[in-house]
């Protein structure tokens, strides 16, 4: 579907009830025929909360007091063969920019359960060197999930400090994986303090022209560990500086499930075959979180696969750790969730008809002429 920004923007201005209720069905009406009624399921495992970054809101970065670990090789492979055991399609394997997971490791565990499963295998590992992404992709990773976060550069900087002055950006980091193969996946969070609607309805153009396969979209949660958790404590939100005139600011609760699933609908719209999960940070702030971003146009779910000895320490927003989703019971009500909705469960890959479409036009170049 063809929206500008000036359409997007008042999709997320209004208000009003029955136009939401227009606006998700339109999305979900999308979703049916794009990539069906079947629900992807995706293994999670949090392979390590190490972190060198310093993020403003993460509570897993650098200077946090928190007990660090990192996964064993055949820790990681049992969660693999659990995800299978499930009927899950994928493992995702996801940690903090963890320097000490070094690119030999990661390749020989991606090839490991490449050889040992008929998973897809997608990486959620931050920012890495464009050599690392290519020996990642070269050892079978099929897809790799690194959000841009805001289209703002001036408040990504302020939340994402740089390692290092010369590190790449994200979008160039993006384009890389565009280019050595990988599905690329990629997204923002809602409720940033500073955001702005209209810089939302930049991130959803941008959905656009980065072509993505997969979109993440999660309601801001700050840890209270970190300097934006700390302030969120007195107040939900503090602006960074003067906010744009013409563009109204996100006060007083811009990180809700709403204001998320608007955002999932409007991504649906704008990417219509693209994979999009409904979060965790959604089920965190409601009951019915999950489920609302699902009857909003996503089709993608997580549950966690990370030992619970582990999953209470990936402490990354508060309330994130939920100890039944790991137990069988737990996932049971997932599904009961699920087919309250009239979906289903997918079997398979799951792999985006986007990265489909791409992969049989470079194998039959002729049919694109």
């Amino acid at each position: 579907m063809s929206l500008s920004f000036d359409d997007i923007l008042d999709w997320l201005r209004t208000e009003d009830p029955t136009a939401l209720d227009e606006l998700f069905a339109m999305a979900d009406e999308v979703r049916r025929r794009e990539v069906g009624d079947a629900i992807q399921l995706r293994g999670l495992v949090e392979i390590s909360n190490h972190c060198a970054r310093l993020c403003t809101y993460c509570g897993l970065r650098a200077t946090t007091r928190q007990q660090r670990y990192r996964m064993s090789f055949k820790e990681v492979l049992a969660c693999a063969q659990e995800a299978v055991r499930a009927g899950f399609g994928t493992i995702v394997l996801q940690s903090g920019e963890d320097l000490g997971l070094d690119a030999a490791y990661l390749c020989e565990l991606i090839a490991a359960i490449r050889a040992q499963t008929p998973l897809a295998i997608t990486l959620s590992l931050g920012e890495r060197p464009r050599d690392e992404l290519s020996a990642f992709r070269d050892a079978g990773a099929d897809r790799y999930l690194l959000r841009f976060e805001t289209s703002n550069a001036t408040l990504f900087e302020r939340i994402h400090p740089a390692r290092t002055p010369d590190a790449p950006s994200r979008p160039q980091i993006l384009q890389w994986l565009r280019e050595l193969g990988f599905e690329v996946g990629s997204g923002v969070m809602v409720g940033i303090p500073g955001q702005t609607l209209g810089d939302l309805a930049r991130d959803i153009v941008r959905f656009g022209e980065l072509e993505l396969d997969m979109i993440g979209l999660g309601p801001f949660l700050p840890h209270p560990g970190t300097p934006l958790g700390e302030e969120a404590a007195d107040r939900l939100l503090i602006p960074f500086g003067d906010m744009p005139r013409d563009e109204a600011a996100l006060l007083p609760a811009p990180n809700t499930v709403d204001m998320t699933c608007k955002m999932i609908a409007l991504a649906r719209l704008i990417r219509p075959s693209a994979n999009i999960p409904s979060t965790t940070a959604l089920a965190t702030l409601h009951p019915q979180g999950r489920v609302r971003g699902l009857c909003a146009g996503a089709n993608v779910v997580m549950p966690n696969l990370t030992p619970l000895k582990y999953r209470t320490l990936y402490d990354i927003y508060p309330n994130k750790s939920n100890p039944s989703e790991v137990a069988e019971e737990g996932r049971g009500d997932l599904i009961r969730q699920i087919e309250s909705i009239g979906r289903t469960l997918a079997t398979g890959r799951g792999d985006s008809p986007s990265i489909l479409r791409r992969r049989a036009m470079l194998k039959n170049p002729e049919t694109n002429q």
